[in-house]
C-alpha cells in the first residue's frame, strides 16, 4: 500500500482553502479595472412567460364533432383536453380544468359554440367567439351520471340521457334545467322487466320535432311523444343497441348492435324491423342465422338525391378475422367497401352539404377519427381516396426522442428544404381542397423563420417550418438507408446494443448557414450529412470505426510505483487506436469469444441513390472492445469551417476531419486532465495481486455503492439525461485483463493461507454483488421504461456468453459507469485559450459531467488546398475550469457583451460538374473562418460564459478570471440551458427539473425571470425542452403533442393578434321548401314550440339537488375580445345582442333567486305565525 504523508495533505488543504478564499473575493468583487462594465439593456420587464400554440395530434382522443356551416372540427381527449382545427394554420387548444375525459362533443351549430360532456358528468359551454375559447357555463349532475346528449339544430334545448336511463333537458343560454322529465320507467313502461339500461340514443324525428327516439343498451328504443308526455312506439330487439340514426324523412330508423347486425325498423311497425343486415357476416346456405361478428359500435344513414343512401359503419368484423386491421365500411346500393385503419377507431363524423336534418343530406366526405391519426375520406371519388391533409399530425409518426428549435434562422433555408421536401410527397390523394376550411389566419406580427427538427425511435429526422405559430413539416430525412437491414431477429447481428430502434436519434447538431447536419444514434453510430440540390450515387459509403476505452487502471500502478507519465497527443498520432493485442487475456477468458473491433451496426456495401436533401458525407461508429460494448454518445458538436465533428461519451472523446475522413483525436477523459487530475482514480475491480487488506477494503465500497445507487436511483435520474437515454441499465462489462495493472504477473509472490481465505472471502462478496447488481438492473430498467424512455437498451447480464469477463460481468458495473465523467458540452469556438495568448484562435472547449472544462487547441492549415493535404494539429492547452455540477453549455461574448456565433462556411452546392475550373473558383471561395472575433483588436477580451446543472459562470478571457458567478439551484439541477439572442441583446434561459423556467442577463447573470411553470412528470420533457431566439421555447407535452411557449413580453403582447379566429359570421343555408303538395295536406316538417313545453311556466323547476350550475370564466369580457378583431359589422351586431341576452339570463338568474329566497321567507313567517297565533302574550 502506498505511504500518506500527512504534512503533504495538509499543505494541499491549506493551498486549497487559500486560493478557495481568494476566489471567493475576486467572485463577490470583480476588478473594476480589469472588467470594463458593460451596459446591459435586457431587464425583467422584457419577460414574460405563456403558452402559445400547440401542435400535433390530440393525444388519446376520446371524442369528435363537427359544424357543417362554420366547416370547424373539434376533437376531445381523455385528459380533458379540447381541440378545435379550421382552415391549415387555423388551430386552437383549450383544457377542462378538471382534466375529465371528454365524452361528447355537441357544436351549437353556426352560433359560434361548443357543449362538452365529461365522463366526471360535467356539462360546459364553450365560447368560440374569441381567440382563446372559454367556459361560459358549466352543469355538475350531482346524482345521475351522464351518457349521451342531443342538441337539435336551431334549438336551445339540449337533451341529456343518463345512466340511470332518464332525461333531463337543458336550456343551453341560462345552463339550466327544464322542470320535463321523461324517467325511464315511463318510458318503457310494460314493455320490459327488467331495467332498459344506460341511454345510448337520443334524437329528434327529421320531420317531426315533437317526436323523440330514445335508444337503451339492452336493445329496447322509444318512440316519446314531447307533447302528450307517453310513449308513442316501442321497439325492442333481442341484442345491445351501439348506435342509432334515421332516414332524412323520418320513417326509417337503423340500429347497429353488438352481435355485429344492423336492423332497419320502420317507424309505424314496432314489432319486428323490417330488415336485419349482417354486413360483414357468412350467410349460411340453409337459411340460418349468419355467424355473430364484432360489435358495429357506429352507423350512420345518409341520403342522396341522385342515388342509393349510403350507409357507414365502424367495427362489426367476422371474430375469425385475427390481426386484421380496424375497418370503416361504406355501404352504398350493392356495393360495399372495407376501407382499413392503420390504428384502432375512436368516432367517425359523416360531412354533409346541410346542416338539416330533414332534407336530402349529400354526404361528401367521411372525417374518421383514429387512435393515433385523423383521416378524411373522399366520398364522391371512385375507390373513395383519402384526402392529405394539411395539419402537423405527423409528429409521432415515429416516437420522438430528441428535438431542437431554430429561430431566426436564415431567410434561404425553408424555401430550400420546401424544394427538396416537397418530391417526397405521396400520390393517390384526392383531387379536392381540403373540406375543414373555417376560421381566418392571424395576423403574424413575426417575420423570423423558424425552425424545428425532430429526431425519432426508427432513425428519421424531420424538418419543420414553425414560423408564425404554425407548423408545416419541410422534409423527412431516413438516416437508417445507410446500414443492412436484418431481415428477421434471427438474422439480427449479435453486436446490438439496444433490443429495438437500434437507429434512434439520441442528439441533432445542426449549423443552419452551411447547413451540415450531424446525427448521434442510439448505437453509437454518427453521420454526417450535407446538403445539396443534386441527385448523386454513392459508390462506397465513407466510413470510420473508432475505439474509445476507458483506461482507468492505467493511470495508477501498485506497488508504490510511480505513475508512468502520459504523454500528451498532438496532431493525428492520435489517430491509430490502442491495438486489442496490447491486452493480453488471462487463462480464465478467452479472446475468441470476446467481441472485439466489431460497430454494433452493418454499414451498406452497395452503391448508396441519394435524393436531393441530406446526403451521407460520413458514418462513424464506435466499436466493441474486448467483449464491452461501446457507450451510447453524450454530446456532439460540429463546425463547418473548419471540418471538424467531435463526440464523446461516457468513456471519452473523439475528433474527426471529416473532409479528410480521418480520426484526429480519441482521448480517455482522465487522459484530458494530464498531470492535473484532481480525482483519486482507484481501479474499478478488485486485483488478484493486491495485499488482502486492499482486497478487503475494496469489496465493501461495492456492496454499499450498488445499495446506494439502488437507493438513490431517483436522483440519479439526472445523469442518464446527461450520460445517455437509459444508460444505467446498460451492464457494461469489464475484461478481467482491463482490472490487472501492467506489471503484475500471474502469479503472486504472497501465497499463503490468509491469502487464500482472503481471495475466497473476496470471491464470496464479488458473487453476493454480481446477484446484486443484475437485481438493480432490472429494477432500473423497469423504472427507466415508466419515464418513457425513447429506447429500452438491452442489460448486458445474459448468460449465454461462457467468458469469464462475460460472467463477471459485475459486481463493480453499475458504480464504474455511474462515476465516470462522461463528456456532456461541446462547443467550437475561436478565443484564447490560455492566459498568455495575445490573440484568439480556434479552439475546442470540453464540459464534463463532474463540472470540468478543458481547452483543446485547434492547428488549422492555411489554405482550403493545405487544409485538404495537411493534417490538423490538435493538443490540449492545459486549460482547466471548474464548475459545480455537470457543465450544460458554453457559449462567447466579444468585449461588447455580444454573442459570437462559431465560425461557419456558407452554404454552397457540392456537387457540382467535373470541370477543374469550376473547382478552382469553389476553392478560392471556400472561407477558412466567418467569425466576428477575427475583425476584432488584439487588446478586446472576451467572455466564456458556462453553465452547469447548479451554476453558471462567466470567466473573463484570456485573464480566465470569474467575473461573474450565479448558484442557479441548490435542492434541484438544470436540465436545459441555452444562451439565446433576445431584444439585441444575451441572456441565459434554464429549465429545472423543479418546474422552474429562470433566465439571467449576460455577462452580469442578474436573475431577470423566474417562474414555476411544469414540474419534470416524465423523461419525455427533459429529452426535448429547448430553448430558441427571440424568446422561444418548446418541448413535448405529450407523445403526439409539441407545446410552444414564449418567455419574451412583445410576443405575449403580440399572441392575440397572431392567433387565428375560429369563428367567422356566416349566413345559415335556407331550410329546405317544402313543397305545394306537402303544405297543402301537411306531412312535411312538423315544429314544435320547446320553450312552451320545457319553459318554467309549463314544465315547473328541476330539483336543486340534481344538478349545480357553474358560472364559466370566460364571460362578456371574452366575448368582446373577440369583437374587438376584425370580425364585421354583423359579428357585432351579434356580440351586442348576446350580451344583452347574457345580462337579461343574469338578471333572471338573480330574480329567480329573490323569488326563491322571498318564498323561503314567507314560508318561515307563516310557520312562525301558525307556531305563536294561539299563544297568550305573557306565554312568549
Amino acid at each position: 500500500m502506498r505511504k500518506f504523508n500527512i504534512r503533504k495533505v495538509l499543505d494541499g488543504l491549506t493551498a486549497g482553502s487559500s486560493s478557495a478564499s481568494q476566489q471567493q473575493q475576486q467572485q463577490q468583487h470583480p476588478p473594476g479595472n480589469r472588467e470594463p462594465e458593460i451596459q446591459e439593456t435586457l431587464q425583467s420587464e422584457h419577460f414574460q412567460l405563456c403558452k402559445t400554440v400547440r401542435h400535433g395530434f390530440p393525444y388519446q382522443p376520446s371524442a369528435l364533432a363537427f359544424d357543417p356551416v362554420q366547416k370547424i372540427l373539434a376533437v376531445g381527449t381523455q385528459t380533458g383536453a379540447l381541440r378545435l382545427f379550421g382552415r391549415p394554420g387555423v388551430e386552437c387548444y383549450c383544457q377542462h380544468d378538471s382534466g375529465a375525459a371528454v365524452i361528447q362533443l355537441q357544436f351549437l351549430i353556426n352560433e359560434g359554440a361548443l357543449v362538452s360532456a365529461l365522463a366526471d358528468d360535467t356539462l360546459h359551454l364553450w365560447n368560440l367567439r374569441q381567440k382563446r375559447p372559454a367556459v361560459l357555463h358549466s352543469l355538475k349532475f350531482c346524482r345521475e351520471r351522464v351518457t349521451f346528449c342531443h342538441l337539435p339544430f336551431q334549438s336551445k334545448w339540449l337533451y341529456v340521457g343518463t345512466e340511470r336511463g332518464n332525461i333531463h333537458i337543458v336550456n343551453v343560454e341560462s345552463f339550466t334545467l327544464s322542470g320535463y322529465v321523461i324517467m325511464w320507467n315511463k318510458a318503457i313502461e310494460l314493455s320490459s322487466k327488467s331495467h332498459p339500461g344506460p341511454v345510448v340514443h337520443i334524437s329528434d324525428n327529421p320531420m317531426d320535432e315533437g317526436k323523440l327516439l330514445i335508444g337503451f343498451e339492452s336493445g329496447t328504443v322509444v318512440l316519446w311523444d314531447l307533447k302528450s308526455k307517453k310513449a308513442d312506439y316501442r321497439y325492442t330487439y333481442d341484442e345491445a343497441i351501439h348506435s342509432v340514426a334515421w332516414h332524412h324523412e323520418g320513417k326509417q330508423f337503423i340500429c347497429s348492435h353488438s352481435d355485429g347486425t344492423l336492423t332497419i325498423w320502420n317507424v309505424r311497425s314496432p314489432t319486428k324491423p323490417v330488415q336485419t343486415i349482417t354486413p360483414h357476416g357468412k350467410q349460411l346456405k340453409d337459411g340460418k342465422k349468419p355467424e355473430p361478428c364484432k360489435p358495429i359500435l357506429k352507423v350512420e344513414f345518409k341520403t342522396t338525391r341522385s342515388g342509393e343512401p349510403f350507409i357507414i359503419l365502424s367495427g362489426g368484423l367476422s371474430y375469425d378475422t385475427v390481426g386484421r386491421r380496424p375497418c370503416l365500411t361504406v355501404m352504398h346500393g350493392k356495393s360495399t367497401a372495407v376501407l382499413e385503419m392503420d390504428y384502432s377507431i375512436v368516432d367517425f363524423l359523416t360531412l354533409c352539404e346541410t346542416p338539416y336534418p330533414n332534407d336530402f343530406q349529400e354526404p361528401y366526405a367521411v372525417v374518421v377519427l383514429l387512435e393515433k391519426d385523423l383521416v378524411l375520406i373522399d366520398l364522391a371519388q371512385n375507390g373513395y381516396p383519402i384526402f392529405e391533409n394539411p395539419y402537423p399530425l405527423s409528429i409521432h409518426e415515429s416516437p420522438v426522442t430528441c428535438c431542437e428549435y431554430f429561430a431566426d434562422c436564415p431567410v434561404d433555408l425553408i424555401p430550400a428544404l420546401y424544394s427538396v421536401g416537397a418530391r417526397q410527397k405521396r400520390q393517390g390523394y384526392s383531387k379536392k381542397e381540403w373540406p375543414i376550411n373555417g376560421g381566418n389566419w392571424g395576423l403574424g406580427a413575426q417575420s423570423y423563420p423558424e425552425i424545428i427538427i425532430t429526431g425519432h425511435a426508427d432513425g428519421s429526422i424531420k424538418f419543420w417550418d414553425a414560423s408564425a405559430i404554425t407548423l408545416q413539416v419541410l422534409y423527412k430525412l431516413k438516416t437508417s438507408k445507410v446500414f443492412e437491414k436484418s431481415r428477421n431477429k434471427d438474422d439480427r447481428q449479435n453486436t446490438d446494443i439496444v433490443d429495438e430502434d437500434p437507429y434512434a436519434i439520441q442528439i441533432i447538431s445542426w449549423c443552419p448557414e452551411s447547413r451540415m447536419l450531424c446525427i448521434a444514434g442510439v448505437s453509437a453510430h454518427v453521420i454526417i450529412y450535407r446538403f445539396s440540390k443534386q441527385e448523386v450515387v454513392t459508390e462506397v459509403i465513407p466510413m470510420l470505426e473508432v475505439r474509445l476505452l476507458y483506461e482507468i487502471n492505467d493511470v495508477e500502478t501498485p506497488e508504490g510505483e510511480q505513475p508512468p507519465p502520459l504523454s500528451t497527443p498532438v496532431g493525428s498520432s492520435t489517430s491509430q487506436p490502442i491495438p486489442p493485442q496490447s491486452h493480453p487475456s488471462t487463462s480464465s477468458s478467452s479472446s475468441d469469444g470476446l467481441r472485439d473491433n466489431v460497430p454494433c451496426l452493418k454499414v451498406k456495401n452497395s452503391p448508396l441513390k441519394q435524393s436531393p436533401g441530406y446526403q451521407t458525407e460520413l458514418v462513424i461508429q464506435l466499436v466493441w472492445v474486448g467483449g464491452e460494448p461501446p457507450q451510447q454518445i453524450t454530446s456532439l458538436a460540429l463546425n463547418s469551417s473548419y471540418g471538424l465533428v467531435v463526440f464523446g461519451n461516457s468513456n471519452g472523446i473523439a475528433m474527426v476531419d471529416y473532409l479528410q475522413k480521418a480520426v484526429l483525436l480519441n482521448l480517455s477523459t482522465i487522459e484530458l486532465y494530464g498531470s492535473n487530475d484532481p480525482y483519486r482514480r482507484e481501479p474499478r475491480s478488485p486485483r488478484k495481486s493486491r495485499q488482502p487488506s486492499g482486497g478487503m477494503l475494496l469489496g465493501t465500497p461495492c456492496m454499499c455503492g450498488l445499495s446506494s445507487l439502488y437507493s438513490e436511483s431517483v436522483k440519479k435520474l439526472r445523469s442518464s439525461v446527461i450520460t445517455g437515454l437509459c444508460d444505467i441499465t446498460e451492464g457494461t462489462v469489464v475484461p478481467e485483463d482491463r482490472c490487472k495493472s501492467p506489471t503484475s504477473g500471474s502469479s503472486s509472490p504472497h501465497n499463503s493461507d490468509d491469502e487464500q481465505k482472503v481471495n475466497n472471502f473476496i470471491e464470496k462478496v464479488k458473487t453476493q454483488s454480481r446477484k446484486f447488481s443484475k437485481m438493480v438492473a432490472s429494477d432500473l430498467a423497469k423504472m427507466s421504461r415508466k419515464l418513457s424512455l425513447p429506447t429500452d437498451l438491452k442489460p448486458d447480464l445474459d448468460v449465454k456468453d461462457n467468458s469469464f469477463s462475460r460472467s463477471r460481468s459485475s459486481s463493480v458495473t453499475s458504480i464504474d459507469k455511474e462515476s465516470r465523467e462522461a463528456i456532456s458540452a461541446l462547443h467550437f469556438c475561436e478565443t484564447f485559450t490560455r492566459k498568455a495568448d495575445s490573440s484568439p484562435s480556434p479552439c475546442l472547449w470540453v464540459g464534463t459531467t463532474v463540472g470540468t472544462a478543458f481547452v483543446i487547441t485547434l492547428n488549422l492549415p492555411l489554405g482550403p488546398e493545405q487544409r485538404l493535404l495537411q493534417p490538423v494539429i490538435v493538443s490540449p492547452s492545459g486549460t482547466i475550469l471548474r464548475l459545480k455540477g455537470a457543465i450544460l453549455r458554453m457559449a462567447f461574448l466579444d468585449a461588447a457583451g455580444c454573442l459570437m456565433p462559431p465560425a461557419y462556411e456558407p452554404w454552397t452546392e457540392h456537387n457540382v460538374p467535373e470541370e477543374k475550373d469550376e473547382k478552382e473558383k469553389l476553392k478560392k471561395r471556400r472561407p477558412v473562418s466567418v467569425s466576428p472575433s477575427s475583425s476584432q483588436e488584439i487588446s478586446e477580451n472576451q467572455y466564456a460564459v458556462i453553465c452547469s446543472e447548479k451554476q453558471a459562470k462567466v470567466i473573463s478571457l484570456p485573464t480566465q478570471n470569474c467575473a461573474y458567478k450565479q448558484n442557479i439551484t441548490e435542492t434541484s439541477f438544470v436540465l436545459r440551458g441555452d444562451i439565446v439572442a433576445l431584444s439585441n441583446s444575451v441572456c441565459l434561459a434554464c429549465f429545472c427539473a423543479n418546474g422552474h423556467i429562470m433566465t439571467f442577463s449576460l455577462p452580469s447573470l442578474r436573475p431577470l425571470l423566474d417562474v414555476y411553470y411544469l414540474p419534470l412528470t416524465n423523461m419525455r420533457i427533459a429529452r426535448t425542452f429547448c430553448f430558441a431566439n427571440s424568446g422561444q421555447a418548446l418541448y413535448l407535452v405529450s407523445p403526439t403533442e409539441i407545446q410552444r411557449l414564449t418567455y419574451s413580453q412583445e410576443t405575449c403582447e403580440n399572441l392575440q393578434e397572431m392567433l387565428g379566429e375560429l369563428f367567422t359570421p356566416v349566413e345559415t343555408p335556407e331550410a329546405p321548401n317544402r313543397g305545394f303538395f306537402k303544405g297543402l295536406f301537411g306531412g312535411g316538417a312538423q315544429s314544435l314550440d320547446r320553450e312552451e313545453l320545457f319553459g318554467e311556466s309549463s314544465s315547473g323547476k328541476a330539483s336543486r339537488s340534481l344538478a349545480q350550475h357553474i358560472p364559466g370564466p370566460g364571460g362578456i369580457e371574452g366575448v368582446k375580445g373577440a369583437a374587438s378583431g376584425v370580425v364585421g359589422e354583423l359579428a357585432r351586431a351579434r356580440l351586442a345582442l348576446d350580451e344583452r341576452g347574457q345580462k337579461l339570463s343574469d338578471l333572471e338568474e338573480r330574480t329567480a333567486a329573490m323569488m326563491s329566497s322571498a318564498d323561503s321567507f314567507s314560508k318561515h313567517a307563516h310557520e312562525m305565525m301558525l307556531k305563536y297565533k294561539d299563544k297568550k302574550w305573557y306565554q312568549f
